[in-house]
């Protein structure tokens, strides 16, 4: 596999799409050895078919708003990749969406979902449209003209979204109502739906949940204890919400929050009643975690910036892509961080990443860690099938199942010859053989 020309081609196919050039070059990296120790792949070409997406849906959106004017957004769907199951991939409804984004993300679902064990593909989908500001009935509105145009390529075995940035349990009940409409039926066809219609129990808490059930084994493989460390956490919303939970309830305590208006330190620690708070402040509708330091005042905001200046045992980005670049892995590195994991979708840019894997820092990758999210999902879809509702403690202990097993895989393909364990290395080995293996089996399609 000749890697420079692979990325050449892509970027002169696909220019100025630099999130998903950046999240392929990641994977082409990572697997280069193993993939060239199987000449079977290179003669099947997988490498060219899996960085393809199957198909892209790119359609109009209009709607009418609450003023009687019309309104128009681009909505999208992309299919990347069903080797191994039905496309799994959330919807985003966020000003930012573009089709590089989506496809970054799609391609990253692929692996994420491989991980898990369940029998998911990869997909991600969205459009330009920003619920806040809007009234619950103009976003009604907006959900059921995006459905109207994507309903005839979902289903059960087909292709199941899921909520992402924008899209909550409130946009899932509109998509999801409009769908069962259209298409005249009532299946499995979304996740992360109320659990008065086939929700599943844990799911707004298991990004986090899971996030910090894989980094508690991340340390534990080093003899470190989580307890009594500091955590710095990013955003504020339902993943730095369960985060947030679930470092409390294993002994951390987590110093930070922050959100697009800055960071808020709270030298105490979020826990109890503040952590609560985090969900107030979400649905607000403002964006802004200033008011935190208003309400508690030994908590400091601190305008315009990240929390990864703070001095903190263990750094997890929970907000978005690239939020945490080299300088903030210098400041981090200079404090004596000792772990950093991606609980947001590539978290980290590009270049921090080579420096913490440099510096041997505990680093774990987005598709790893935050798989706990599609890991429920995939856990909604199987109680949906079998008409059947899981009890809290029941989604809970196969979620911590499935986060252990995703740690042990990293463990497996990450192991370097000093000893060390790349876990981008070894996520993105243990996705990829997952599906390469598929692919073969299934010829050329």
């Amino acid at each position: 596999m000749n890697i420079n020309n692979i990325l050449s081609a892509l970027e002169a196919k696909h220019p100025g799409e630099h999130e998903y050039l950046q999240a392929v070059k990641e994977v082409l990296v990572s697997i280069e050895d193993v993939y060239n120790q199987h000449p079977e792949f290179e003669k099947a070409r997988i490498i060219e078919r899996l960085v393809e997406p199957d198909r892209i849906f790119t359609f109009r959106v209009t709607w009418l708003d609450d003023k009687g004017q019309i309104q128009t957004n681009l909505g999208y769907r992309v299919q990347f990749n069903n080797a191994i199951g039905p496309y799994k991939g959330g919807l985003r409804f966020h000003a930012s969406v573009n089709l590089s984004s989506l496809k970054f993300l799609g391609f990253e679902q692929i692996f994420k979902n491989a991980l898990t064990t369940l029998p998911m593909g990869g997909g991600k989908g969205g459009s330009d449209f920003s619920p806040r500001g809007k009234s619950n009935t103009e976003i009604m509105r907006f959900c059921q003209a995006f459905m109207l145009e994507l309903w005839r390529n979902i289903g059960p075995d087909t292709d199941v979204p899921a909520g992402d940035i924008g899209v909550g349990t409130r946009e899932i009940g509109y998509l999801y109502g409009m769908y069962k409409k259209l298409a005249r039926e009532n299946t499995g066809t979304f996740t992360g739906k109320g659990l008065e219609y086939g929700g599943s129990l844990v799911r707004p808490e298991a990004t986090g949940f899971g996030a910090l059930y894989f980094v508690n084994e991340m340390l534990k493989s080093k003899n470190i204890d989580i307890k009594g460390k500091t955590v710095a956490v990013s955003g504020f919303g339902n993943v730095a919400w369960g985060a947030t939970l679930k470092a409390t309830e294993l002994g951390a305590k987590v110093v930070t929050i922050s959100g697009p208006d800055g960071y808020v330190y709270d030298k105490d620690g979020i826990s109890g009643e503040k952590i609560e708070y985090m969900l107030e402040l979400r649905d607000s509708g403002e964006d802004i975690v200033a008011p935190y330091a208003q309400r508690y005042p030994n908590a400091v905001f601190y305008a315009g910036k990240k929390p990864w200046e703070q001095q903190v045992d263990i750094a997890l980005p929970c907000a978005i892509q690239n939020e945490l670049n080299e300088v903030d892995a210098k400041n981090l590195i200079t404090n004596n961080v000792i772990c950093i994991a991606e609980v947001s979708n590539m978290g980290c840019t590009a270049e921090a990443i080579d420096l913490l894997i440099e510096k041997r820092i505990l680093f774990a990758p987005g598709k790893a860690v935050n798989a706990g999210g599609v890991a429920t999902s995939g856990l909604e879809m199987s109680q949906n099938a079998m008409h059947i509702q899981w009890s809290a403690e029941e989604v809970d202990q196969r979620l911590h199942q499935i986060m252990n097993s995703i740690h042990s895989q990293c463990l497996q393909y990450g192991k370097e010859r000093d000893g060390c364990i790349n876990y981008v290395k070894g996520a993105n080995i243990a996705g990829f053989m997952k599906v390469a293996k598929a692919m073969m089996a299934q010829g050329i399609i």
